[in-house]
Protein backbone atom coordinates (compact mmCIF):
# COMPACT_ATOMS: atom_id res chain seq x y z
CA UNK A 1 0.00 0.00 0.00
CA UNK A 2 1.28 3.93 -0.85
CA UNK A 3 0.00 6.86 0.39
CA UNK A 4 -1.53 8.76 -2.25
CA UNK A 5 -3.96 11.25 -2.56
CA UNK A 6 -4.76 12.27 -6.01
CA UNK A 7 -3.82 12.06 -9.61
CA UNK A 8 -0.13 13.96 -8.76
CA UNK A 9 0.51 11.32 -6.27
CA UNK A 10 -0.08 8.02 -8.70
CA UNK A 11 1.78 10.06 -11.61
CA UNK A 12 4.77 10.48 -9.53
CA UNK A 13 4.61 6.66 -8.06
CA UNK A 14 4.73 5.60 -11.57
CA UNK A 15 7.42 7.65 -13.08
CA UNK A 16 9.66 6.70 -10.32
CA UNK A 17 9.12 3.15 -10.88
CA UNK A 18 9.26 3.32 -14.27
CA UNK A 19 12.79 4.04 -14.24
CA UNK A 20 13.93 0.43 -12.81
CA UNK A 21 14.93 -2.33 -14.82
CA UNK A 22 12.91 -5.45 -14.63
CA UNK A 23 9.59 -3.69 -13.90
CA UNK A 24 6.67 -4.93 -16.56
CA UNK A 25 3.56 -3.20 -15.73
CA UNK A 26 2.27 -0.62 -13.06
CA UNK A 27 -1.21 -0.73 -12.51
CA UNK A 28 -2.66 1.68 -9.64
CA UNK A 29 -5.83 1.56 -7.57
CA UNK A 30 -5.93 5.27 -5.70
CA UNK A 31 -9.09 4.72 -3.86
CA UNK A 32 -7.04 1.62 -2.30
CA UNK A 33 -4.16 3.21 -2.04
CA UNK A 34 -2.46 -0.35 -3.88
CA UNK A 35 0.23 -0.33 -6.62
CA UNK A 36 0.57 -3.50 -8.28
CA UNK A 37 3.34 -3.78 -9.73
CA UNK A 38 4.44 -6.74 -12.18
CA UNK A 39 8.24 -7.85 -12.54
CA UNK A 40 11.37 -9.77 -11.23
CA UNK A 41 13.18 -7.03 -8.83
CA UNK A 42 13.55 -7.71 -5.52
CA UNK A 43 10.31 -5.83 -3.33
CA UNK A 44 13.23 -3.72 -1.31
CA UNK A 45 14.28 -2.38 -4.85
CA UNK A 46 10.98 -1.25 -5.31
CA UNK A 47 10.02 -0.14 -1.39
CA UNK A 48 12.99 2.33 -1.66
CA UNK A 49 12.00 3.97 -4.79
CA UNK A 50 8.81 4.59 -3.52
CA UNK A 51 10.25 5.47 -0.11
CA UNK A 52 12.29 8.01 -2.04
CA UNK A 53 9.21 9.67 -3.77
CA UNK A 54 8.56 10.79 0.29
CA UNK A 55 5.76 8.53 0.34
CA UNK A 56 5.07 5.96 3.16
CA UNK A 57 4.58 2.24 1.48
CA UNK A 58 4.32 -1.02 2.63
CA UNK A 59 4.39 -4.67 0.55
CA UNK A 60 0.35 -6.17 1.19
CA UNK A 61 1.49 -9.46 -0.91
CA UNK A 62 3.08 -10.57 -3.70
CA UNK A 63 3.39 -13.81 -5.93
CA UNK A 64 1.73 -14.89 -9.48
CA UNK A 65 -0.71 -12.16 -10.54
CA UNK A 66 -2.80 -15.55 -11.65
CA UNK A 67 -3.26 -16.45 -8.13
CA UNK A 68 -6.03 -13.94 -7.73
CA UNK A 69 -9.38 -13.37 -9.22
CA UNK A 70 -10.08 -10.15 -6.89
CA UNK A 71 -7.21 -8.25 -4.88
CA UNK A 72 -8.87 -5.65 -2.87
CA UNK A 73 -12.57 -4.57 -1.82
CA UNK A 74 -13.91 -2.21 0.65
CA UNK A 75 -16.69 -1.18 2.85
CA UNK A 76 -17.78 2.40 3.16
CA UNK A 77 -19.46 3.52 6.35
CA UNK A 78 -21.62 6.51 5.32
CA UNK A 79 -23.44 7.77 8.93
CA UNK A 80 -25.33 9.46 9.67
CA UNK A 81 -23.23 8.51 13.25
CA UNK A 82 -20.36 6.03 12.83
CA UNK A 83 -18.52 6.83 9.74
CA UNK A 84 -15.32 4.60 8.59
CA UNK A 85 -13.98 2.46 5.95
CA UNK A 86 -12.77 -0.87 5.50
CA UNK A 87 -10.18 -2.10 3.02
CA UNK A 88 -9.39 -6.08 2.44
CA UNK A 89 -6.63 -7.02 0.18
CA UNK A 90 -5.32 -10.46 -0.45
CA UNK A 91 -2.02 -11.41 0.38
CA UNK A 92 -2.07 -15.01 -0.75
CA UNK A 93 -4.27 -17.92 -1.49
CA UNK A 94 -4.45 -18.02 2.13
CA UNK A 95 -4.18 -14.91 3.80
CA UNK A 96 -5.72 -11.66 3.50
CA UNK A 97 -4.83 -7.60 4.76
CA UNK A 98 -7.87 -5.75 6.93
CA UNK A 99 -7.13 -2.32 7.47
CA UNK A 100 -10.04 -0.01 8.83
CA UNK A 101 -10.75 3.77 10.53
CA UNK A 102 -13.90 4.58 12.24
CA UNK A 103 -15.16 7.54 13.82
CA UNK A 104 -18.35 7.96 15.55
CA UNK A 105 -18.04 5.26 17.85
CA UNK A 106 -18.91 5.49 21.61
CA UNK A 107 -15.48 4.99 23.28
CA UNK A 108 -14.83 1.56 24.73
CA UNK A 109 -14.76 -1.80 23.01
CA UNK A 110 -16.71 -2.94 19.98
CA UNK A 111 -17.23 -6.37 17.85
CA UNK A 112 -17.53 -6.44 14.63
CA UNK A 113 -17.66 -8.99 11.54
CA UNK A 114 -18.27 -10.23 8.59
CA UNK A 115 -21.63 -11.31 7.92
CA UNK A 116 -23.29 -13.39 5.53
CA UNK A 117 -25.46 -11.04 2.96
CA UNK A 118 -25.53 -7.94 2.00
CA UNK A 119 -28.85 -6.89 2.96
CA UNK A 120 -28.92 -3.43 4.71
CA UNK A 121 -32.79 -3.09 4.64
CA UNK A 122 -32.96 -3.48 8.35
CA UNK A 123 -29.33 -2.20 9.19
CA UNK A 124 -26.85 -5.45 10.88
CA UNK A 125 -29.74 -7.01 11.98
CA UNK A 126 -30.62 -8.08 8.10
CA UNK A 127 -27.48 -9.35 7.75
CA UNK A 128 -27.28 -13.06 8.65
CA UNK A 129 -25.23 -14.52 10.65
CA UNK A 130 -21.14 -14.40 10.46
CA UNK A 131 -19.10 -15.49 7.56
CA UNK A 132 -17.66 -19.12 7.69
CA UNK A 133 -16.77 -21.02 4.75
CA UNK A 134 -18.60 -24.46 4.73
CA UNK A 135 -15.39 -26.38 4.64
CA UNK A 136 -13.76 -24.38 7.18
CA UNK A 137 -14.40 -26.36 11.20
CA UNK A 138 -13.12 -24.18 13.61
CA UNK A 139 -14.35 -22.73 17.28
CA UNK A 140 -13.83 -19.17 15.66
CA UNK A 141 -15.80 -18.09 12.22
CA UNK A 142 -13.61 -16.92 9.15
CA UNK A 143 -15.98 -13.54 9.65
CA UNK A 144 -15.29 -13.00 13.03
CA UNK A 145 -13.29 -9.96 13.08
CA UNK A 146 -12.88 -9.83 17.36
CA UNK A 147 -12.56 -6.22 19.04
CA UNK A 148 -12.50 -2.59 18.38
CA UNK A 149 -11.45 -0.41 20.44
CA UNK A 150 -12.83 3.70 20.42
CA UNK A 151 -11.04 6.17 22.11
CA UNK A 152 -12.13 9.24 23.58
CA UNK A 153 -12.56 11.18 20.43
CA UNK A 154 -14.65 8.14 19.48
CA UNK A 155 -12.45 6.82 16.80
CA UNK A 156 -10.76 3.30 16.11
CA UNK A 157 -8.35 1.77 13.96
CA UNK A 158 -7.38 -1.58 12.96
CA UNK A 159 -4.46 -3.14 10.37
CA UNK A 160 -3.88 -6.84 10.72
CA UNK A 161 -3.73 -10.28 8.86
CA UNK A 162 -6.55 -12.75 8.42
CA UNK A 163 -6.01 -16.09 7.64
CA UNK A 164 -8.35 -18.07 5.54
CA UNK A 165 -10.22 -15.36 4.09
CA UNK A 166 -10.31 -14.86 0.61
CA UNK A 167 -11.42 -11.75 -0.93
CA UNK A 168 -13.30 -12.80 -3.58
CA UNK A 169 -15.87 -14.82 -1.39
CA UNK A 170 -16.46 -11.47 0.34
CA UNK A 171 -18.01 -9.45 -2.58
CA UNK A 172 -21.74 -8.63 -1.75
CA UNK A 173 -21.61 -9.48 1.82
CA UNK A 174 -21.27 -6.88 4.53
CA UNK A 175 -18.96 -6.32 7.71
CA UNK A 176 -21.24 -5.35 10.50
CA UNK A 177 -20.27 -3.30 14.11
CA UNK A 178 -21.75 -3.68 17.43
CA UNK A 179 -22.04 -1.82 20.61
CA UNK A 180 -21.17 -4.87 22.57
CA UNK A 181 -17.95 -6.64 22.43
CA UNK A 182 -19.74 -10.00 22.54
CA UNK A 183 -22.03 -8.68 19.31
CA UNK A 184 -25.10 -9.53 21.50
CA UNK A 185 -26.92 -6.70 20.52
CA UNK A 186 -28.69 -5.77 17.38
CA UNK A 187 -25.50 -4.08 15.98
CA UNK A 188 -25.07 -0.19 15.36
CA UNK A 189 -23.88 -0.05 11.73
CA UNK A 190 -23.29 -2.02 8.43
CA UNK A 191 -21.04 -1.52 5.16
CA UNK A 192 -21.52 -3.83 1.92
CA UNK A 193 -18.39 -4.87 0.41
CA UNK A 194 -17.97 -4.04 -2.51
CA UNK A 195 -15.19 -4.71 -5.77
CA UNK A 196 -14.05 -1.40 -6.08
CA UNK A 197 -13.90 2.27 -3.84
CA UNK A 198 -15.57 4.26 -6.42
CA UNK A 199 -18.48 5.03 -4.04
CA UNK A 200 -19.50 7.42 -1.04
CA UNK A 201 -18.83 10.84 0.36
CA UNK A 202 -15.67 12.74 -0.86
CA UNK A 203 -14.18 14.44 1.76
CA UNK A 204 -11.35 17.27 0.93
CA UNK A 205 -7.93 16.79 1.18
CA UNK A 206 -4.69 19.03 0.67
CA UNK A 207 -2.10 16.70 -1.12
CA UNK A 208 1.12 17.04 -0.25
CA UNK A 209 2.55 16.22 -3.81
CA UNK A 210 1.83 20.10 -5.04
CA UNK A 211 -0.12 21.29 -2.15
CA UNK A 212 -3.49 21.47 -3.86
CA UNK A 213 -7.03 20.97 -1.98
CA UNK A 214 -8.97 18.08 -3.73
CA UNK A 215 -11.47 16.50 -3.15
CA UNK A 216 -10.39 12.32 -2.61
CA UNK A 217 -12.82 9.47 -2.46
CA UNK A 218 -12.91 8.20 0.84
Amino acid sequence: MVDMKCEGCVTSVKNKLQTLEGIKNIEVDLPNQVVRVLGSLPVKTMLDALHQTGRDARLIGQGNPNDFLVSAAVAEFKGPVVFGVVRLAQVNMELARVEATFSGLSPGKHGWSINEFGDLTRGPESTGKVYNPPDYVSDKAVGDLGTLEAGENREAHFSGSKEKLRVVDLIGRSIALYATEDRSDPGIAAAVIARSAGVGENYKKLCTCDGVTIWESS
